[in-house]
Protein backbone atom coordinates (compact mmCIF):
# COMPACT_ATOMS: atom_id res chain seq x y z
CA UNK A 1 0.00 0.00 0.00
CA UNK A 2 1.79 3.08 -1.42
CA UNK A 3 0.06 6.58 0.72
CA UNK A 4 1.01 9.11 -2.08
CA UNK A 5 0.45 11.97 0.15
CA UNK A 6 3.50 11.34 2.43
CA UNK A 7 4.82 8.58 0.48
CA UNK A 8 4.65 5.92 3.16
CA UNK A 9 4.51 2.32 1.79
CA UNK A 10 2.98 -0.68 4.16
CA UNK A 11 3.24 -4.44 3.01
CA UNK A 12 -0.02 -6.32 3.98
CA UNK A 13 0.65 -10.10 3.74
CA UNK A 14 -2.44 -12.53 4.04
CA UNK A 15 -2.04 -16.33 5.51
CA UNK A 16 -4.21 -17.24 2.50
CA UNK A 17 -4.49 -16.70 -1.48
CA UNK A 18 -6.35 -13.17 -2.00
CA UNK A 19 -9.28 -13.19 -3.58
CA UNK A 20 -10.91 -10.05 -4.06
CA UNK A 21 -10.11 -6.55 -3.22
CA UNK A 22 -11.77 -3.18 -2.63
CA UNK A 23 -10.83 0.78 -1.10
CA UNK A 24 -13.30 3.04 -0.80
CA UNK A 25 -14.91 5.32 1.81
CA UNK A 26 -11.30 5.49 3.73
CA UNK A 27 -11.31 1.53 4.04
CA UNK A 28 -9.97 -1.42 2.69
CA UNK A 29 -11.79 -4.67 2.13
CA UNK A 30 -10.34 -8.37 1.10
CA UNK A 31 -11.50 -11.35 0.96
CA UNK A 32 -8.89 -14.54 1.42
CA UNK A 33 -10.45 -18.00 0.73
CA UNK A 34 -10.98 -17.96 4.09
CA UNK A 35 -11.21 -14.90 5.67
CA UNK A 36 -12.11 -11.42 5.46
CA UNK A 37 -10.23 -8.15 6.47
CA UNK A 38 -11.21 -4.93 7.06
CA UNK A 39 -8.41 -2.19 7.08
CA UNK A 40 -8.65 1.36 8.05
CA UNK A 41 -6.54 3.32 6.02
CA UNK A 42 -6.00 5.38 9.28
CA UNK A 43 -4.17 2.53 10.26
CA UNK A 44 -2.65 -0.71 8.73
CA UNK A 45 -1.32 -2.96 11.41
CA UNK A 46 -4.26 -4.07 13.34
CA UNK A 47 -7.36 -5.20 10.37
CA UNK A 48 -10.47 -6.19 11.58
CA UNK A 49 -11.16 -10.34 10.25
CA UNK A 50 -13.87 -12.10 10.22
CA UNK A 51 -14.31 -16.08 9.01
CA UNK A 52 -16.47 -16.31 5.58
CA UNK A 53 -18.87 -18.94 4.61
CA UNK A 54 -18.07 -19.90 1.27
CA UNK A 55 -14.40 -18.52 0.30
CA UNK A 56 -15.88 -17.94 -3.36
CA UNK A 57 -16.28 -14.42 -2.85
CA UNK A 58 -17.18 -12.92 -6.29
CA UNK A 59 -17.91 -9.21 -5.56
CA UNK A 60 -16.89 -6.54 -3.14
CA UNK A 61 -19.27 -3.19 -2.96
CA UNK A 62 -18.67 -0.45 -0.81
CA UNK A 63 -21.17 2.44 0.47
CA UNK A 64 -20.16 5.29 3.71
CA UNK A 65 -21.15 3.24 6.34
CA UNK A 66 -21.48 -0.34 5.57
CA UNK A 67 -20.30 -3.04 2.74
CA UNK A 68 -21.43 -5.56 0.61
CA UNK A 69 -19.92 -9.26 0.12
CA UNK A 70 -21.62 -10.88 -2.75
CA UNK A 71 -20.49 -15.39 -2.91
CA UNK A 72 -22.04 -18.50 -3.92
CA UNK A 73 -24.73 -18.32 -0.94
CA UNK A 74 -26.29 -15.14 -1.67
CA UNK A 75 -25.80 -11.29 -0.62
CA UNK A 76 -23.93 -10.07 2.77
CA UNK A 77 -24.12 -6.63 3.69
CA UNK A 78 -21.46 -6.51 6.78
CA UNK A 79 -20.65 -2.98 8.63
CA UNK A 80 -17.06 -1.75 9.10
CA UNK A 81 -16.65 -3.27 12.46
CA UNK A 82 -17.32 -7.08 10.95
CA UNK A 83 -21.03 -6.87 11.98
CA UNK A 84 -23.54 -8.86 9.80
CA UNK A 85 -26.32 -6.44 9.23
CA UNK A 86 -28.32 -8.37 6.77
CA UNK A 87 -28.44 -10.59 3.65
CA UNK A 88 -31.66 -9.85 1.47
CA UNK A 89 -33.12 -12.45 -0.99
CA UNK A 90 -35.28 -12.81 -3.96
CA UNK A 91 -37.10 -15.37 -5.85
CA UNK A 92 -34.67 -16.83 -8.25
CA UNK A 93 -31.21 -15.41 -6.69
CA UNK A 94 -28.43 -16.11 -8.81
CA UNK A 95 -25.25 -14.71 -7.03
CA UNK A 96 -23.00 -16.14 -9.40
CA UNK A 97 -23.47 -13.92 -12.36
CA UNK A 98 -24.05 -10.34 -10.43
CA UNK A 99 -21.11 -7.73 -11.19
CA UNK A 100 -21.01 -3.89 -10.52
CA UNK A 101 -22.96 -3.19 -13.05
CA UNK A 102 -25.98 -5.15 -11.82
CA UNK A 103 -25.71 -4.29 -8.18
CA UNK A 104 -25.48 -0.77 -6.69
CA UNK A 105 -25.32 0.09 -2.59
CA UNK A 106 -25.92 2.73 -0.85
CA UNK A 107 -26.00 3.95 2.86
CA UNK A 108 -29.75 2.60 3.24
CA UNK A 109 -30.41 0.92 0.38
CA UNK A 110 -29.68 -1.70 -2.27
CA UNK A 111 -30.63 -2.49 -5.47
CA UNK A 112 -30.10 -5.55 -7.98
CA UNK A 113 -31.17 -6.28 -11.05
CA UNK A 114 -32.93 -9.37 -12.03
CA UNK A 115 -31.71 -12.17 -14.18
CA UNK A 116 -34.85 -13.75 -14.77
CA UNK A 117 -36.22 -10.77 -16.26
CA UNK A 118 -34.06 -8.51 -17.28
CA UNK A 119 -36.60 -5.54 -16.77
CA UNK A 120 -37.03 -5.41 -13.49
CA UNK A 121 -34.84 -4.49 -10.49
CA UNK A 122 -35.28 -5.77 -6.90
CA UNK A 123 -34.59 -2.69 -4.15
CA UNK A 124 -34.45 -3.29 -0.58
CA UNK A 125 -34.11 -1.53 2.72
CA UNK A 126 -29.57 -2.21 3.64
CA UNK A 127 -30.73 -2.10 7.41
CA UNK A 128 -33.37 -4.92 7.46
CA UNK A 129 -32.84 -6.81 4.16
CA UNK A 130 -36.47 -6.43 2.86
CA UNK A 131 -37.78 -4.94 -0.11
CA UNK A 132 -38.34 -1.39 -0.06
CA UNK A 133 -41.49 0.59 0.15
CA UNK A 134 -45.03 -1.84 -1.03
CA UNK A 135 -42.36 -5.01 -2.08
CA UNK A 136 -43.00 -4.14 -6.01
CA UNK A 137 -39.67 -4.37 -7.79
CA UNK A 138 -38.92 -1.16 -10.00
CA UNK A 139 -40.03 -2.39 -14.00
CA UNK A 140 -38.87 -0.70 -16.87
CA UNK A 141 -40.09 -1.32 -20.51
CA UNK A 142 -37.13 -2.72 -22.03
CA UNK A 143 -33.89 -4.96 -20.57
CA UNK A 144 -31.67 -3.20 -18.32
CA UNK A 145 -28.25 -3.13 -19.07
CA UNK A 146 -26.26 -1.12 -15.83
CA UNK A 147 -28.17 0.43 -12.58
CA UNK A 148 -26.51 3.10 -10.03
CA UNK A 149 -27.78 4.37 -6.57
CA UNK A 150 -26.81 8.20 -5.59
CA UNK A 151 -24.56 8.03 -2.29
CA UNK A 152 -26.16 11.27 -0.72
CA UNK A 153 -29.05 12.47 0.81
CA UNK A 154 -31.91 10.69 2.77
CA UNK A 155 -33.40 7.55 1.59
CA UNK A 156 -36.80 9.60 0.81
CA UNK A 157 -34.94 10.95 -2.26
CA UNK A 158 -32.85 8.47 -3.16
CA UNK A 159 -32.72 7.82 -7.22
CA UNK A 160 -31.69 5.37 -9.31
CA UNK A 161 -29.95 6.07 -12.83
CA UNK A 162 -29.86 2.85 -15.33
CA UNK A 163 -29.02 2.35 -18.67
CA UNK A 164 -31.21 0.06 -20.95
CA UNK A 165 -30.66 -1.87 -24.07
CA UNK A 166 -30.74 0.65 -26.44
CA UNK A 167 -28.21 2.62 -24.53
CA UNK A 168 -31.08 5.30 -22.97
CA UNK A 169 -30.48 6.61 -19.90
CA UNK A 170 -33.56 7.44 -17.01
CA UNK A 171 -33.42 8.18 -13.41
CA UNK A 172 -36.32 7.36 -10.87
CA UNK A 173 -36.50 7.58 -7.58
CA UNK A 174 -36.27 4.15 -5.47
CA UNK A 175 -39.47 4.98 -2.58
CA UNK A 176 -43.09 4.24 -3.91
CA UNK A 177 -45.97 4.04 -2.48
CA UNK A 178 -48.32 2.57 -4.49
CA UNK A 179 -48.53 4.87 -7.06
CA UNK A 180 -46.35 4.82 -10.59
CA UNK A 181 -43.22 6.25 -10.53
CA UNK A 182 -42.61 8.52 -13.01
CA UNK A 183 -39.73 7.07 -14.66
CA UNK A 184 -37.90 9.98 -16.56
CA UNK A 185 -35.36 9.95 -19.79
CA UNK A 186 -32.17 12.27 -19.01
CA UNK A 187 -29.90 11.01 -21.58
CA UNK A 188 -29.41 8.73 -25.08
CA UNK A 189 -26.54 6.01 -26.17
CA UNK A 190 -25.00 6.28 -22.92
CA UNK A 191 -22.09 3.50 -22.35
CA UNK A 192 -21.34 4.31 -18.88
CA UNK A 193 -22.04 5.88 -15.80
CA UNK A 194 -21.39 6.48 -12.28
CA UNK A 195 -22.41 8.68 -8.79
CA UNK A 196 -20.25 10.81 -7.28
CA UNK A 197 -19.49 9.39 -3.75
CA UNK A 198 -19.72 12.73 -2.28
CA UNK A 199 -22.92 14.78 -3.64
CA UNK A 200 -25.74 13.52 -6.11
CA UNK A 201 -23.87 14.22 -8.94
CA UNK A 202 -24.09 11.52 -12.52
CA UNK A 203 -21.50 11.32 -14.88
CA UNK A 204 -21.59 8.89 -18.13
CA UNK A 205 -20.04 8.82 -21.48
CA UNK A 206 -23.01 9.56 -24.30
CA UNK A 207 -21.88 8.59 -27.59
CA UNK A 208 -18.98 11.07 -28.34
CA UNK A 209 -19.32 13.13 -25.36
CA UNK A 210 -17.99 12.63 -21.78
CA UNK A 211 -21.63 14.39 -20.04
CA UNK A 212 -21.44 14.98 -16.20
CA UNK A 213 -24.74 15.95 -14.81
CA UNK A 214 -24.25 18.63 -11.61
CA UNK A 215 -28.19 18.22 -10.67
CA UNK A 216 -30.21 15.54 -12.52
CA UNK A 217 -33.06 15.98 -9.99
CA UNK A 218 -33.94 18.88 -11.99
CA UNK A 219 -35.76 17.06 -14.36
CA UNK A 220 -38.41 16.67 -11.73
CA UNK A 221 -38.83 20.14 -11.17
CA UNK A 222 -37.78 21.94 -14.27
CA UNK A 223 -37.44 19.77 -17.24
CA UNK A 224 -36.50 22.56 -19.37
CA UNK A 225 -33.68 23.76 -17.27
CA UNK A 226 -31.46 20.07 -17.37
CA UNK A 227 -29.89 20.70 -20.76
CA UNK A 228 -28.26 24.04 -19.08
CA UNK A 229 -27.10 21.67 -15.91
CA UNK A 230 -24.41 20.03 -18.00
CA UNK A 231 -20.90 19.73 -18.55
CA UNK A 232 -20.07 18.34 -21.80
CA UNK A 233 -16.47 17.34 -22.84
CA UNK A 234 -15.35 15.59 -25.69
CA UNK A 235 -15.00 11.64 -25.54
CA UNK A 236 -12.81 10.87 -28.36
CA UNK A 237 -9.68 9.99 -26.41
CA UNK A 238 -11.41 7.20 -24.67
CA UNK A 239 -11.63 5.29 -27.41
CA UNK A 240 -14.01 2.52 -27.64
CA UNK A 241 -16.22 0.49 -25.01
CA UNK A 242 -14.76 2.79 -21.73
CA UNK A 243 -15.65 2.09 -18.61
CA UNK A 244 -15.69 4.73 -15.64
CA UNK A 245 -14.46 3.32 -12.68
CA UNK A 246 -15.12 6.10 -9.92
CA UNK A 247 -16.11 9.45 -9.45
CA UNK A 248 -14.43 10.31 -6.26
CA UNK A 249 -14.38 14.01 -5.21
CA UNK A 250 -13.98 16.03 -8.42
CA UNK A 251 -12.18 13.13 -10.43
CA UNK A 252 -13.01 10.97 -12.50
CA UNK A 253 -10.85 7.54 -13.75
CA UNK A 254 -11.93 5.84 -17.15
CA UNK A 255 -10.52 2.59 -17.91
CA UNK A 256 -9.98 2.05 -21.59
CA UNK A 257 -10.65 -0.84 -23.60
CA UNK A 258 -6.83 -1.81 -23.77
CA UNK A 259 -7.10 -1.69 -19.93
CA UNK A 260 -4.91 1.76 -19.53
CA UNK A 261 -6.56 3.95 -16.96
CA UNK A 262 -7.20 8.09 -17.57
CA UNK A 263 -7.55 10.49 -14.87
CA UNK A 264 -10.55 13.72 -15.28
CA UNK A 265 -10.76 16.46 -12.97
CA UNK A 266 -14.33 18.60 -13.38
CA UNK A 267 -15.02 21.74 -11.40
CA UNK A 268 -15.23 21.59 -7.54
CA UNK A 269 -17.96 24.35 -7.47
CA UNK A 270 -21.06 22.03 -8.17
CA UNK A 271 -20.29 19.32 -5.31
CA UNK A 272 -19.98 23.06 -2.88
CA UNK A 273 -23.28 23.88 -4.18
CA UNK A 274 -24.98 20.59 -3.65
CA UNK A 275 -23.24 20.90 0.08
CA UNK A 276 -24.72 24.62 1.21
CA UNK A 277 -27.90 23.78 -0.53
CA UNK A 278 -28.74 20.37 1.93
CA UNK A 279 -27.50 23.13 4.78
CA UNK A 280 -29.76 25.80 3.28
CA UNK A 281 -26.84 28.17 3.22
CA UNK A 282 -28.82 29.68 0.06
CA UNK A 283 -27.36 33.24 0.92
CA UNK A 284 -23.64 31.37 0.62
CA UNK A 285 -25.05 29.45 -2.80
CA UNK A 286 -26.05 32.81 -4.20
CA UNK A 287 -22.49 33.93 -3.30
CA UNK A 288 -20.81 31.21 -4.87
CA UNK A 289 -22.86 31.30 -7.91
CA UNK A 290 -21.91 35.25 -8.34
CA UNK A 291 -18.00 34.11 -7.80
CA UNK A 292 -18.00 31.27 -10.28
CA UNK A 293 -20.19 33.24 -13.02
CA UNK A 294 -21.43 30.02 -14.86
CA UNK A 295 -24.43 29.27 -16.40
CA UNK A 296 -24.81 25.54 -15.26
CA UNK A 297 -24.66 26.61 -11.58
CA UNK A 298 -27.34 29.36 -11.78
CA UNK A 299 -29.35 27.17 -13.45
CA UNK A 300 -28.95 24.17 -11.09
CA UNK A 301 -29.21 26.82 -8.29
CA UNK A 302 -32.66 27.36 -10.09
CA UNK A 303 -33.69 23.83 -9.62
CA UNK A 304 -32.37 23.53 -6.34
CA UNK A 305 -34.33 26.23 -5.02
CA UNK A 306 -37.55 25.29 -6.74
CA UNK A 307 -37.15 21.72 -4.83
CA UNK A 308 -36.53 22.99 -1.65
CA UNK A 309 -39.58 25.48 -2.48
CA UNK A 310 -37.49 28.84 -1.81
CA UNK A 311 -38.79 30.81 -4.58
CA UNK A 312 -36.25 34.13 -3.48
CA UNK A 313 -33.76 32.08 -4.24
CA UNK A 314 -35.23 30.63 -7.17
CA UNK A 315 -36.02 34.13 -8.40
CA UNK A 316 -32.79 35.21 -8.29
CA UNK A 317 -31.16 32.14 -10.06
CA UNK A 318 -33.79 32.16 -12.79
CA UNK A 319 -33.19 35.91 -13.28
CA UNK A 320 -29.20 35.27 -13.34
CA UNK A 321 -29.94 33.19 -16.81
CA UNK A 322 -32.14 35.31 -18.68
CA UNK A 323 -35.55 33.16 -17.76
CA UNK A 324 -37.95 36.17 -17.24
CA UNK A 325 -40.88 34.23 -17.63
CA UNK A 326 -40.14 32.23 -15.17
CA UNK A 327 -39.33 34.89 -12.85
CA UNK A 328 -42.46 36.77 -13.80
CA UNK A 329 -44.35 33.42 -12.78
CA UNK A 330 -42.74 33.37 -9.34
CA UNK A 331 -43.55 36.86 -8.01
CA UNK A 332 -47.39 35.57 -9.03
CA UNK A 333 -46.72 32.94 -6.78
CA UNK A 334 -45.58 35.00 -3.98
CA UNK A 335 -48.61 37.54 -3.96
CA UNK A 336 -50.66 34.36 -3.55
CA UNK A 337 -53.05 34.85 -0.70
CA UNK A 338 -52.40 31.23 1.21
CA UNK A 339 -49.95 28.88 1.63
CA UNK A 340 -51.59 26.27 0.36
CA UNK A 341 -52.17 28.26 -2.68
CA UNK A 342 -48.93 29.12 -3.04
CA UNK A 343 -47.74 25.48 -2.35
CA UNK A 344 -49.94 24.24 -5.21
CA UNK A 345 -48.47 26.81 -7.79
CA UNK A 346 -44.95 25.65 -6.68
CA UNK A 347 -46.33 22.31 -7.82
CA UNK A 348 -47.48 23.42 -10.80
CA UNK A 349 -44.89 25.41 -11.68
CA UNK A 350 -42.49 21.82 -11.70
CA UNK A 351 -45.53 20.05 -14.02
CA UNK A 352 -47.04 18.17 -10.88
CA UNK A 353 -50.75 19.23 -12.15
CA UNK A 354 -52.54 16.52 -10.44
CA UNK A 355 -50.43 16.83 -7.03
CA UNK A 356 -51.45 20.61 -7.52
CA UNK A 357 -55.25 19.63 -8.05
CA UNK A 358 -55.35 17.06 -5.24
CA UNK A 359 -53.66 19.84 -2.54
CA UNK A 360 -56.43 22.16 -3.01
CA UNK A 361 -58.98 19.84 -3.00
CA UNK A 362 -57.58 18.72 0.55
CA UNK A 363 -57.70 22.11 2.02
CA UNK A 364 -60.85 22.98 0.60
CA UNK A 365 -59.51 25.43 -2.31
CA UNK A 366 -62.24 24.10 -4.37
CA UNK A 367 -62.43 27.16 -6.54
CA UNK A 368 -58.76 27.93 -6.96
CA UNK A 369 -58.75 23.77 -7.96
CA UNK A 370 -61.50 24.93 -10.62
CA UNK A 371 -59.42 27.85 -11.74
CA UNK A 372 -56.32 25.58 -12.12
CA UNK A 373 -57.88 23.31 -14.65
CA UNK A 374 -59.77 26.20 -16.52
CA UNK A 375 -55.83 28.26 -16.75
CA UNK A 376 -54.96 24.66 -18.32
CA UNK A 377 -57.44 24.18 -20.51
CA UNK A 378 -58.66 20.86 -18.84
CA UNK A 379 -62.00 21.68 -18.95
CA UNK A 380 -63.89 18.50 -19.28
CA UNK A 381 -61.97 18.32 -15.90
CA UNK A 382 -63.19 21.98 -14.43
CA UNK A 383 -66.82 21.24 -15.49
CA UNK A 384 -66.53 17.71 -13.46
CA UNK A 385 -65.08 19.20 -9.94
CA UNK A 386 -67.60 22.61 -10.48
CA UNK A 387 -70.45 19.68 -10.72
CA UNK A 388 -69.10 17.51 -8.18
CA UNK A 389 -69.02 20.58 -5.72
CA UNK A 390 -72.35 21.99 -6.85
CA UNK A 391 -70.28 25.53 -6.94
CA UNK A 392 -68.67 27.82 -10.27
CA UNK A 393 -70.79 26.16 -13.04
CA UNK A 394 -71.26 29.11 -14.92
CA UNK A 395 -67.24 30.09 -14.21
CA UNK A 396 -66.51 27.39 -16.09
CA UNK A 397 -69.09 27.41 -18.52
CA UNK A 398 -68.28 31.50 -19.09
CA UNK A 399 -64.73 30.91 -19.73
CA UNK A 400 -65.15 28.36 -21.73
CA UNK A 401 -67.81 29.94 -23.66
CA UNK A 402 -65.19 32.99 -23.77
CA UNK A 403 -62.43 30.32 -24.95
CA UNK A 404 -64.71 29.14 -28.06
CA UNK A 405 -65.44 32.85 -29.15
CA UNK A 406 -61.89 34.33 -29.00
CA UNK A 407 -61.00 31.77 -31.76
CA UNK A 408 -64.40 31.68 -33.64
CA UNK A 409 -65.46 28.07 -32.67
CA UNK A 410 -68.92 26.88 -31.64
CA UNK A 411 -69.48 24.49 -28.77
CA UNK A 412 -69.50 20.98 -29.46
CA UNK A 413 -69.00 19.34 -26.30
CA UNK A 414 -72.34 17.45 -25.21
CA UNK A 415 -71.67 17.86 -21.39
CA UNK A 416 -71.34 21.72 -21.60
CA UNK A 417 -74.34 22.16 -24.14
CA UNK A 418 -76.67 20.19 -21.71
CA UNK A 419 -75.08 22.28 -18.61
CA UNK A 420 -75.52 25.50 -20.82
CA UNK A 421 -79.02 25.26 -21.40
CA UNK A 422 -81.27 27.62 -19.67
CA UNK A 423 -78.14 29.02 -18.04
CA UNK A 424 -77.09 32.48 -18.40
CA UNK A 425 -73.52 33.67 -18.62
CA UNK A 426 -73.30 36.90 -16.40
CA UNK A 427 -69.72 38.21 -15.85
CA UNK A 428 -70.78 40.65 -13.10
CA UNK A 429 -71.97 38.16 -10.96
CA UNK A 430 -68.98 35.87 -11.84
CA UNK A 431 -66.31 38.21 -11.03
CA UNK A 432 -68.25 39.14 -7.52
CA UNK A 433 -67.75 35.52 -7.18
CA UNK A 434 -64.28 35.23 -7.49
CA UNK A 435 -63.40 38.20 -5.57
CA UNK A 436 -65.70 36.99 -2.63
CA UNK A 437 -63.44 33.22 -3.51
CA UNK A 438 -60.20 35.46 -2.77
CA UNK A 439 -61.37 37.55 0.28
CA UNK A 440 -63.03 34.27 1.57
CA UNK A 441 -59.12 32.99 1.10
CA UNK A 442 -57.67 35.66 2.59
CA UNK A 443 -59.65 35.71 5.58
CA UNK A 444 -58.72 32.04 6.36
CA UNK A 445 -54.86 32.58 5.57
CA UNK A 446 -54.69 35.16 8.05
CA UNK A 447 -57.20 33.16 10.73
CA UNK A 448 -54.43 30.48 10.41
CA UNK A 449 -52.36 29.33 13.48
CA UNK A 450 -49.31 30.17 11.30
CA UNK A 451 -50.43 33.83 10.08
CA UNK A 452 -51.06 34.50 13.70
CA UNK A 453 -47.96 33.17 15.18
Amino acid sequence: VHNVVNDAVDLLEFRDRVIKASLNYGHLVVSTSLQCYVFSTKNWNTPLIFDLKEGTVSLILQAEKHFLLVDGGGLYLYSYEGRLISSPKFPGMRTDILNAQTVSLSNDTLAVKDKADEKVIYIFEALSGKPLGDGKPLTHKTEIVEIALDQKGLMSERKIAFIDKNRDLYITSVKRFGKEQKIVKIGTMVQTLAWNDTSNILCGIQDTRFTVWYYPNTVYVDKDLLPKTLYEKDASEFSKNPQIVHFVGNQITIRRADGSLIHLNISPYPAILHEYVSSSKWEDAVRLCRFVKDQAMWACLAAMAVASKDMATAEIAYASIGEIDKVQYINSIKDLPSKESRMAHILLFSGNTQEAETLLLQTGLVYQAIQVNINLYNWDRALELAVKHKTHVDTVLAYRQKFLEDFGKKETNKRFLQYAEGLEVDWNKIKAKIEMEIAKERERAAGSPAARA
